[in-house]
């Protein structure tokens, strides 16, 4: 009996900590399409779901991501299939922008190479905590292509222009140790203790106020393409916002009660 196929994207959410994984580890959890809709969709539901209070971001194997399936891609090529054209806009863009823009945090746990499209998608959120058998290699030129699913955004954010157009011109595998020095990870641990790492953070945000933390995303991306004025009059919106959660009403109770408060995400 043949077994069946596992899913190429798996969804776990426990204790307010929604885990996606990308599952296809035969194939360096490459992105075809069947993977890219899965994902997409998994990204979009996760981002609406209120019981959901920090998102984790992996993958299965020795690749967090290596960006687009290239065997599916040259099959595509030579069929004219017009998907091939539509794929940036119809399930990278959605799914960077979901990651990028969600209301709470999003953390990348990169246990091995996170390339093109792969290590785009991780740029994409709060925390990049990478096992030290991670790598990132920016490989959209190597194939003469040009970059997508957010770098040309995030990536200057994160090392500056002048490196950021190095890293994409002249692509090169870059370790853990690199990438932390560059300014691409948040911090770098022995692979033994990715986990234990990844989730202490993950239900440390989980447990936080999760309105302000989204609040605080919303606003660093304003402001990255607004004026001072522009930004300062966006933070007093988000200000307001929360300052009429019960998060906001019940810490400032327990700071006068000189108590530890507890977030509820609302």
């Amino acid at each position: 009996m043949t077994e069946p196929l596992a899913a190429p994207v798996l969804l776990d959410v426990t204790e307010g900590v929604a885990t996606i994984t990308l599952n296809r580890p035969d194939a360096m959890n490459s992105l075809d399409v069947p993977t890219k809709e899965l994902l997409r969709d998994t990204v979009l539901a996760v981002a609406e779901d209120e019981a959901v209070r920090c998102v984790v971001l992996t993958g299965t194997g020795r690749a967090f991501c290596v960006g687009q399936d290239l065997k599916e891609h040259v099959r595509l090529l030579e069929e004219g299939a017009d998907v091939l054209f539509r794929t940036v806009d119809e399930h990278y863009n959605p799914t960077v922008t979901a990651i990028a823009t969600m209301n709470k945090p999003v953390i990348a746990k990169v246990q091995g190479v996170a390339a093109g499209a792969g290590a785009s998608l991780s740029f994409a959120c709060d925390f990049r905590v990478l096992s030290d058998a991670a790598a990132y290699n920016l490989a959209f030129t190597g194939i003469a292509l040009s970059c997508d699913t957010g770098i040309s955004w995030t990536l200057p954010r994160l090392v500056g222009k002048a490196a950021a157009l190095e890293m994409l011109y002249s692509p090169t595998t870059l370790s853990a140790q690199e990438a932390l020095e560059r300014g691409l990870a948040t911090k770098v641990v022995p692979a033994a203790e990715l986990d234990a790492e990844v989730d202490a953070l993950a239900r440390r945000l989980a447990a936080g106020p999760t309105v302000a933390y989204g609040s605080i995303r919303r606003s660093l991306a304003h402001a990255a393409g607004s004026s001072f004025e522009d930004a300062v009059a966006f933070e007093s919106k988000m200000m307001s916002l929360t300052g009429g959660t019960q998060d906001h009403r019940d810490a400032v109770a327990a700071f006068l009660a000189k108590e530890k408060p507890t977030f509820h995400g609302r």
